[in-house]
């Protein structure tokens, strides 16, 4: 069986086009949505993967009316494999009933794959270059260093509580904890 999938962003958009195109490629049921292609909610796109039986083939419009992002593309395409289904795009040459579109896809996620592979090098290079120059990564504290003396000194005085000084200090009580903890790591 061949099932078409539709989607607009908004509900301003008309689906029309894309469900005459659908119909005329020889869709026998079609599931259409009107939302973003961000949202990782698209409950009838779910439906579409769900009635999948091999040898049944998804067809759609154009790429990006299934997906917004290479990454999601890959994962949809593979749920479609999995079942046993084909995909074809009306737009793009994209055909997995055929070699050449099975190669395509093959292709196109070797392609992410070498982008995640560089993009994780590019990362870990400049995480190590930043700790050379004494930088660390993570969120800037909340308080400076003299506030975190004054947290310490209140505390371990004994003249404020935990929740106390967070209060005073407007933090959320984590980081006094956080602050304490660090001091008693710290050499004196």
């Amino acid at each position: 069986m061949r099932f078409g999938y539709a989607r607009v962003s908004t509900q301003d958009q008309e689906i029309a086009c894309q469900i005459s195109a659908l119909t005329a490629a020889g869709c026998q049921r079609i599931f259409q949505e009107k939302v973003g292609g961000g949202r990782w909610s698209r409950p009838e796109l779910e439906r579409l993967l769900d009635h999948l039986r091999p040898d049944d083939v998804v067809v759609v419009w154009k790429l990006d009316r299934l997906s917004r992002s290479l990454k999601d593309l890959l994962v949809i395409l593979e749920k479609i494999g999995n079942a046993g289904a084909a995909f074809q795009s009306l737009t793009e040459p994209v055909d997995t009933t055929t070699p050449a579109g099975r190669l395509m896809i093959q292709m196109v996620g070797a392609f992410a794959e070498f982008e995640r592979e560089i993009l994780r090098e590019r990362t870990q290079a400049g995480l190590v270059a930043a700790r050379k120059e004494g930088r660390i990564g993570g969120r800037r504290f909340k308080l400076t260093p003299l506030q975190q003396r004054e947290v310490v000194a209140m505390v371990t005085s004994g003249h404020k509580t935990n929740a106390d000084v967070a209060r005073l200090f407007r933090v959320h009580p984590a980081t006094i904890t956080r602050i304490l903890a660090r001091h008693r790591r710290s050499p004196r």
